[in-house]
Parts: structure tokens; C-alpha cells; sequence
């Protein structure tokens, strides 16, 4: 079954599929983890597509990795 990037409910264990879109919804829920500067870059969505098995857990984790954040 697919995910409904704009409108379910994102957790830190949601598997990122083949459908994975940057949505709103996904917006916010990496700025809820993330904090209020939290952005989309080019590195990060290529990241989350580099076609690895990850969960949206692993992208906050890339994501505070790559800004020196815990």
C-alpha cells in the first residue's frame, strides 16, 4: 500500500517508498524534529532518493549529521 505523503501521519520510523514526495506534511514534521530552520536542499532530497532503504528518522538524522546538530 502506498503512503499518503500529504496527508498521513509521518513518524520517525515511516519508510521512505518509491512515491515519496516533499510535501507540506513532510515539511512539517522534519521542522517538528529538525527545528524552525529546518530547509530542503539539494544534497538532502538527493539524499532521501539515492534509492538506500531509510526511514524519516534517517533523514533527520542526515540532516542534523550534515549541520553538526545532535
Amino acid at each position: 500500500m502506498k503512503f499518503d505523503w500529504h496527508g498521513g501521519m509521518i513518524s520517525p520510523t515511516t519508510e521512505i517508498d518509491s512515491d515519496y514526495k516533499n510535501t507540506q506534511n513532510v515539511r512539517r514534521f522534519l521542522s517538528s524534529q529538525c527545528g524552525t530552520d529546518f530547509k530542503f536542499d539539494r544534497e538532502l532530497m538527493a539524499y532521501i532518493r539515492d534509492g538506500l532503504a531509510k526511514n524519516m528518522g534517517d533523514v533527520v538524522d542526515e540532516w542534523k549529521r550534515r549541520r553538526g546538530r545532535r
